[in-house]
């Protein structure tokens, strides 16, 4: 249990306690002795104006004595002017030094000389006279006038008030000397020694506790900038964030308007800057192309906190439709009040397209890939379902079974070129080539097939066309994958035209034809991945033909395109870069 002894004793170690070496750094030491240099000065000033006035009134003395003074012993009032000259003159000495280096970098030293300067002055003056000098008057105004002015550093207030005091009563002691005060000779009473004590006292605790409160401030002010400084770094490198992030970054209120957003979130929405996001949206649900996905989100909020993996398809600022995923939670105060929404947006666009893409290619693998094996396996069960021990196989039925399974390979291979081509890109081994020389060798591949489709092919392409950098078999691929095509959207009887002309510093090929046309929506997806035309006459096919061309001609460096119209014909295009 606390006594009052141990509470007074807990005080008293917590207020006057000695700083540590820990708290006193060189940056608050280095403050003090700029805060003292800079108040010393003005005490030097404080000092000066003062020793002046006693100096009027002892000049001003001389001629008018005053009546207050007529009671001081002879010596006193005669060379009392002596004493304030000789102050004077240590006061100018002390404004020198004040400016010099060592003032600067040593205001300790110039506080302790300057006192000293003004409270021994006295002191020597009087033993050499021969008596001691009680400069009470003196004392008090010097020591009350350090600590109100320069209350830092109690050690260098008590060290110049000790050395007075130690001079006066150790000295005069020492020498026997006296006061020249008939009624009270003696150096020193028990009222002087109590006064003295308890002003210096006062004084020393003041200056300390103030220098305490100082150090403690400015400490605090430390930890405080400090705090600041790795507050501001925090909030760069979370802003840093924010503002480059990828995902959409977002606050939003619970009536439906958005408080902040960042510089990604504008992007998906189609304005160039963040402030345009949360100006132009007040209304969230017109964001939606489906107005209910709103009131479904706040619903999901309000039972669950937070959604994750919220789809929704949202209009952009130029009318175009994007689709994007949200993840958000709820933000609540203390009271379980809801604040606003907080959360990510990321444009899932391309991965909404990429999964349509998935989808329609695995209908046409199970579509594409089913039919030839289940024409074969009907194949295989009419022969076993005959009663013959050895089964004899047509010649017919063999080469049914042959092209089944070739398109199966193609179909499998078409495949794996396109995935290849889509991870990895068109690797070309390019090499010096005469346009001429590939087309005639992809012409003379295809004979059979032209002859098949009782299809009239003219070459119109010159020898003379000048040479490309490219890969051969790369280009092969292309004309005949551009013939294949037109043979398998059109009936029998194609009439096909291959051509090829300098434009600039391109060849310009063209593969046209008289058949039905492509119509302007087809056209427009026609090299997409995965994409079939609907008058295809041969159904085993995933429309790779084309969008494995648009990735080879891409690849050289070249464009390619279709000019058509239903009923019109159609006439494929593409460009390569001259050597």
């Amino acid at each position: 249990m606390a006594t009052p002894f141990t509470t007074v004793q807990s005080w008293w170690r917590k207020t006057f306690s000695a700083p540590t070496t820990d708290e006193i750094t060189s940056l608050y030491r280095a403050w003090r002795n700029r805060f003292l240099w800079q108040r010393l000065r003005l005490w030097l000033w404080l000092a000066l104006i003062c020793l002046l006035s006693f100096t009027l009134r002892d000049i001003y003395g001389l001629f008018f004595p005053f009546a207050e003074l007529q009671q001081l012993p002879e010596v006193l009032r005669t060379q009392r002017l002596v004493i304030n000259v000789a102050m004077l003159a240590t006061l100018i000495i002390c404004f020198a030094l004040h400016k010099t280096k060592l003032g600067r970098h040593r205001p300790d030293l110039l506080f302790l000389g300057s006192s000293w300067s003004i409270s021994l002055a006295s002191q020597l003056f009087a033993t050499i006279r021969g008596f001691a000098l009680p400069d009470t008057i003196g004392w008090s105004l010097l020591f009350l006038s350090q600590a109100v002015l320069m209350p830092v550093c109690w050690i260098l207030h008590l060290l110049t008030q000790v050395s007075v005091l130690i001079y006066y009563f150790g000295v005069n002691t020492t020498l026997g000397l006296k006061t020249p005060i008939p009624d009270h000779p003696e150096i020193y009473n028990v009222t002087f020694i109590l006064y003295i004590f308890w002003f210096c006292t006062i004084c020393d605790i003041g200056v300390y506790l103030y220098d305490r409160l100082q150090r403690s401030e400015f400490f605090a002010r430390q930890e405080l900038e400090s705090a600041y400084q790795k507050l501001k770094v925090a909030e760069a490198k979370y802003r840093s964030i924010f503002e480059n992030a990828v995902e959409g970054i977002f606050q939003s209120s619970p009536d439906g308007h958005y408080i902040t957003a960042n510089p990604a979130l504008a992007r998906i929405y189609g304005y160039s800057v963040a402030q345009e996001v949360t100006a132009n949206f007040t209304d969230i649900e017109q964001l939606y192309v489906d107005p209910n996905r709103r009131a479904e989100f706040v619903r999901l909020m309000e039972k669950y906190g937070s959604v994750s993996d919220f789809e929704s398809q949202i209009y952009r600022q130029d009318g175009s439709i994007v689709w994007i995923s949200e993840k958000a939670y709820a933000v609540r105060d203390e009271h379980l009040k809801l604040l606003y929404y907080e959360g990510l947006i990321e444009d899932i666009t391309q991965r909404k397209q990429t999964e349509e893409e998935l989808r329609v290619f695995f209908h046409a693998v199970s579509h594409d890939l089913r039919n030839p094996v289940l024409g074969t396996l009907m194949v295989l069960k009419n022969l076993l379902a005959r009663s013959e021990e050895n089964i004899a196989i047509s010649r017919s039925i063999l080469e049914r079974m042959i092209q089944s399974s070739d398109r199966q390979l193609n179909l499998i291979n078409s495949l794996m070129e396109t995935h290849i081509s889509e991870v990895q890109g068109v690797v070309l081994q390019r090499q010096t080539v005469q346009l001429l020389t590939v087309v005639e060798a992809a012409i003379a591949d295809l004979e059979p097939l032209l002859a098949q489709n009782q299809a009239k092919l003219t070459n119109l392409v010159s020898a003379d066309l000048p040479l490309v950098n490219a890969d051969p078999t790369q280009l092969w691929r292309v004309f005949s994958n551009l013939i294949v095509n037109a043979l398998k959207h059109n009936p029998p009887g194609l009439l096909l035209t291959i051509n090829a002309t300098r434009e600039g510093e391109m060849i310009y090929c063209t593969v046209s034809d008289n058949g039905v046309g492509i119509s302007q929506q087809q056209s427009d997806r026609l090299f997409d991945l995965y994409f079939r035309g609907a008058s295809i006459r041969n159904s085993v096919s995933l429309g790779l033909g084309l969008y494995l061309c648009k990735q080879i001609i891409n690849a050289h460096g070249g464009e390619i395109g279709v000019n058509s119209a239903l009923d019109e014909g159609a006439n494929f295009w593409f460009t390569l870069p001259v050597i």
